[in-house]
C-alpha cells in the first residue's frame, strides 16, 4: 500500500477521493444507445432509431456493461427487460438525453430559421421609406422568426446597440457622424442607400418658387423642423452654420411625418427628407424650394458591433442587403 492510499484508509472522511471512485469515462453515444434500448425494450428498435445495425447496438451495450461493471439488460422470450440497476440508471439518462435532444431540436429550428428573434434599431425615415419592404420579404421567407423593432432616434438606437439591447441598427447617418461617434474597431458601418433633404412650402409662399433662394433669405421665413436633440435638426443647424445663422424655428416637432402636413397648411417652410414629401409634391400641395447652395446627401446605413456575433436570424436579414455596397 502506497503512502497516499494508507493515508486515505486511516482518514474515512477522505474516502471516495481515490482514483477508482472518479466518474466513469463513458461517452454520450454509449448512454444514447442505452437510452433507446431501454426506451423500446428492444435491441432491434434501438438499432432502427439510431440508424445502425443490431450487432453494433449489442456491442455498445456489452462495452457499457463492462465499463459500469454491471448487467443492464436481461433477455427472455418476452423480450428485453431492465435490471434494477438499469432501471435506476435509465431515469437519469432519460432526463439527460431528452434534455439534449430538446436542445438539438431547438438549435436545428434556429439554424433552419423556423424560430428565433432579431432586434433592430430603426429611425423614423428608415422604417417608413426603406426598411418596410425588407421586413415584409423576411417575414415571407421566415414566418417563424420574431422581429422586434426599436423605433427611436439615432442617438437612442446607437446607445441601445452599445448596450447590446439590439442586434444592429439601420439609421440615417451623415458621413462625418460615422467617424466621430462610431470607432471602426468596434462598429461596422455599411452604406445601404442615400437620400436627400429638401425645403418645401405651400402656395402662400409662392414668392420662393421659380428662382434660387440663398440660405440667409430662407432663414427669414418661419421654419418647420424637428426638435433639438435629433440628428435631422442638427443637420439643419449645421447647414446654416457657415452663414453664421442661428435659426429659431416657428414650429418644432418630435416626428418627421408631421412636417409635410404643416407645410401643406402654409404654417411655414418645412425641412424634411424628400421621401416624406413625395406624395404632396406630386399632388402640387407643396413645392420644393430651389437653393443656391446644395444640401449634402445623407446615408441610410446598417450598423453593427464587431465584438458581438450576430444571430443566424440576424445574418439572414442582413443578407437581404447583399446587393448593397461593401463595408466601409
Amino acid at each position: 500500500m502506497d503512502k497516499s492510499t494508507a493515508f486515505i484508509s486511516t482518514h474515512p472522511q477522505l474516502r471516495g477521493t481515490e482514483k477508482e471512485d472518479l466518474p466513469w469515462d463513458v461517452s454520450f453515444d454509449s448512454y444514447k444507445t442505452f437510452y433507446y434500448v431501454a426506451k423500446y425494450r428492444s435491441f432491434t428498435e434501438a438499432a432502427r432509431a439510431l440508424y445502425v445495425t443490431q450487432p453494433t447496438v449489442t456491442h455498445a451495450i456489452q462495452m457499457l456493461e463492462k465499463e459500469l461493471d454491471c448487467i443492464l439488460f436481461q433477455r427472455s422470450r418476452k423480450g428485453v427487460s431492465l435490471t434494477p440497476e438499469a432501471a435506476m440508471l435509465y431515469e437519469h439518462v432519460k432526463a439527460a438525453c431528452e434534455h439534449i435532444f430538446e436542445a438539438e431540436n431547438a438549435l436545428k429550428a434556429k439554424k433552419e430559421l423556423l424560430e428565433g428573434q432579431i432586434r433592430i434599431g430603426a429611425g423614423e425615415t428608415t422604417l417608413h421609406f426603406f426598411l418596410l419592404p425588407y421586413l415584409k420579404q423576411f417575414k415571407t421567407l421566415y414566418p417563424g422568426v420574431k422581429i422586434k423593432v426599436n423605433n427611436t432616434s439615432t442617438p437612442a438606437s446607437l446607445s441601445a446597440l452599445r448596450a447590446g439591447h439590439i442586434d444592429f441598427a439601420i439609421l440615417v447617418m451623415r458621413p462625418d457622424y460615422k467617424g466621430a461617434f462610431l470607432p471602426r474597431d468596434r462598429f461596422s458601418v455599411t452604406r445601404l442607400a442615400g437620400f436627400q433633404d429638401i425645403f418645401i412650402a405651400g402656395n402662400d409662399f409662392s414668392e420662393l418658387s421659380g428662382h434660387s433662394v440663398t440660405p440667409p433669405e430662407l432663414a427669414d421665413y418661419p421654419l418647420i423642423c424637428m426638435e433639438p436633440g435629433t440628428v435631422t435638426r442638427q443637420y439643419l443647424d449645421d447647414f446654416f452654420l457657415p452663414y453664421h445663422l442661428t435659426i429659431s424655428p416657428d414650429i418644432e416637432l418630435a416626428t418627421t411625418d408631421l412636417i409635410t402636413p404643416m407645410a401643406v397648411n402654409n404654417l411655414g417652410v418645412g425641412f424634411v427628407p424628400r421621401p416624406f414629401a413625395e406624395s404632396a409634391l406630386k399632388e402640387g400641395k407643396v413645392f420644393e424650394i430651389e437653393l443656391t447652395e446644395s444640401i449634402p446627401e445623407r446615408e441610410i446605413c446598417v450598423i453593427s458591433r464587431t465584438d458581438t456575433p450576430i444571430s443566424l436570424a440576424g445574418n439572414a436579414f442582413l443578407h437581404l442587403f447583399s446587393e448593397c455596397p461593401q463595408k466601409e
